[in-house]
């Protein structure tokens, strides 16, 4: 086996990042200016950040490796819509003058457009601010040259323009230590994260337990309301055997939150993970007492509801997700329920997952808000959570 390190060329990562792209029609090059000036924009964010908040802003390098990504992309996009190669955009970069040559830079890498060595930037110098502000102005430059139709008429002037931006951009990863080929690498992690070339489900993460200590893989649940003494109470049955104790909204304003065990029900169904219903059938893994303590225990299970309460309240505004199709979460988002569950199990589920097992829930959640009742059915086997009208 070769221990060769092999670079990542420029072309390759604008072919990958092509794969993710989202958009199409007419208006793409628009909302791919849009975006490249929105990225530009949060790069200079997180400098103004650690500024601000120099002893409390964590993650800072992190931060700005990912934003650099995240210019690149929305480059490489318009460069793509521009019928320009990403590579010679970087090669003219790389060159410094304004003499646009095109070809013959396939092979040319990320790595090659910096020095061997970079040192590492804990916090924003007074370079890199700098720098920082001559990319915003080249991206400027580049989007109004866009809005006035300057550059859709003439290409070398687009292709020149953008070489500028890249060339803004290198200087920035320079001054930040950061390398662009780190940046890629972390962007196309980052989107096929989000968006995959072909989704691989993980196998659940009690796989190797007795069954006795497994999730159900497969699980019928009926769900009702019941008044009882002029309250109305959400009841789950199962096998003829109640499943935990009756809910109700725990608000001040009813907003139907007694039917969110569902959401519980999906993190099984797709993401074969939940210490709260772990715990409601008494399913810890008692024998593994690491595993009892940490992922089974009661701060798991605050850690599921909490996340689980926090992704109601977006939903809330969202129209509990209605219409929303998959790929159409917030990336955000779900980078937010990812930091919840940091350190835990389900931190390993990809992205994509996440996004299935919240769509599943609240589709599960909405047919419960107009007909009060159904049988919830987790099938792990399809990673599916289906519901149904339940007999009267």
């Amino acid at each position: 086996m070769s221990g060769d390190f092999e670079a990542l060329t420029i072309d390759d990562y604008a072919k990958q990042a092509a794969r993710t792209d989202q958009r199409s029609g007419k208006s793409t090059l628009g909302f791919s200016m849009l975006g490249l000036f929105g990225e530009a924009g949060s790069l200079l964010s997180e400098a103004k950040k650690k500024q601000r908040d120099a002893t409390s802003y964590l993650g800072y390098a992190d931060a700005v490796a990912e934003e650099l990504g995240d210019v690149l992309w929305y480059l490489a996009a318009v460069a793509r819509r521009s019928a320009l190669a990403l590579s010679d955009i970087a090669a003219n970069a790389a060159r410094g003058d304004d003499e646009w040559r095109a070809g013959g830079n396939g092979a040319l890498s990320f790595h090659a457009l910096q020095p061997a060595h970079i040192p590492l930037a804990k916090a924003p110098m007074p370079q890199f601010e700098h720098t920082l502000l001559a990319l915003a102005g080249e991206v400027g430059v580049l989007v109004n040259g866009f809005q006035l139709g300057a550059l859709t008429r003439d290409k070398a002037m687009l292709a020149r323009q953008l070489a500028a931006v890249m060339r803004r951009l290198i200087q920035a990863a320079n001054d930040s230590g950061v390398t662009i080929e780190a940046a890629a690498v972390k962007n196309l992690h980052k989107i096929f994260d989000r968006w995959p070339r072909e989704k691989v489900y993980p196998a659940p993460s009690d796989s190797t337990m007795d069954p006795e200590e497994q999730l159900p893989r497969r699980m019928t649940i009926d769900v009702y309301e019941r008044k009882v003494r002029g309250q109305t109470f959400v009841y789950q049955r199962s096998s003829g055997v109640y499943v935990g104790d009756r809910l109700t909204d725990n608000a001040v304003e009813p907003d139907d939150y007694r039917f969110h065990d569902v959401f519980h029900y999906a993190h099984v169904a797709v993401l074969g993970w939940s210490p709260v219903i772990r715990a409601l059938l008494r399913l810890k893994r008692k024998s593994d007492p690491k595993l009892d303590d940490a992922e089974d225990g009661a701060r798991a299970i605050l850690i599921e509801e909490g996340v689980t309460s926090w992704i109601f309240g977006q939903a809330q505004q969202l129209r509990y997700f209605d219409k929303v199709k998959s790929g159409g979460l917030p990336l955000d988002m779900l980078k937010h329920v990812r930091q919840f569950v940091a350190g835990y199990e389900s931190e390993r589920c990809p992205l994509w997952l996440w996004e299935e097992a919240i769509l599943q829930g609240y589709a599960a959640f909405r047919f419960l808000q107009k007909h009060r009742r159904g049988r919830v059915t987790i099938d792990f086997a399809h990673r599916r959570l289906r519901i149904k009208e339940l007999p009267s």
